[in-house]
């Protein structure tokens, strides 16, 4: 795997693991790699209400600073109750609401990309900062 191609699958993981420490639910990193040129991964994730939905992407907006990231390519749906989308060139970044995740189905939709299993490379990651 090319070295920006891990380092982006380690910030995708990171990434979930912010949604998942906001209690976002049914986080996911979907490797796009083989599916489309346009981006490298999608992290989706479930929030319950619009106050939850800004304060996962705003936290994610502070992870990608801190790590380095490419700034915000954009965003979309900031004052929305239901998909927010902010797009990091390499990482593309889904918060939905639960009826916003069933409606566009993106799990589904892009059914050919792998899921990465995030957890174990964000818990190594983590722990190799303290």
């Amino acid at each position: 795997m090319a070295e920006r191609q891990q380092a982006s699958r380690e910030l995708a993981s990171l990434t979930a693991q912010a949604c998942a420490d906001l209690k976002g639910k049914d986080s996911l990193v979907l490797d796009m790699t083989q599916v489309t040129p346009i981006v490298d991964f999608f992290v989706i994730t479930t929030a319950t209400s619009g106050r939850q939905m800004r304060a996962i992407a705003e936290e994610v907006e502070q992870l990608m600073k801190k790590r380095g990231s490419r700034p915000r390519v954009g965003v979309e749906g900031r004052d929305s109750e239901t998909w927010i989308l902010q797009d990091y060139g390499d990482i593309v970044l889904h918060v939905f609401s639960p009826d916003g995740r069933e409606l566009y189905d993106l799990e589904h939709l892009w059914a050919d990309a792998p899921q990465v299993d995030w957890k174990p490379l964000a818990q190594k990651l983590a722990e190799s900062e303290k």
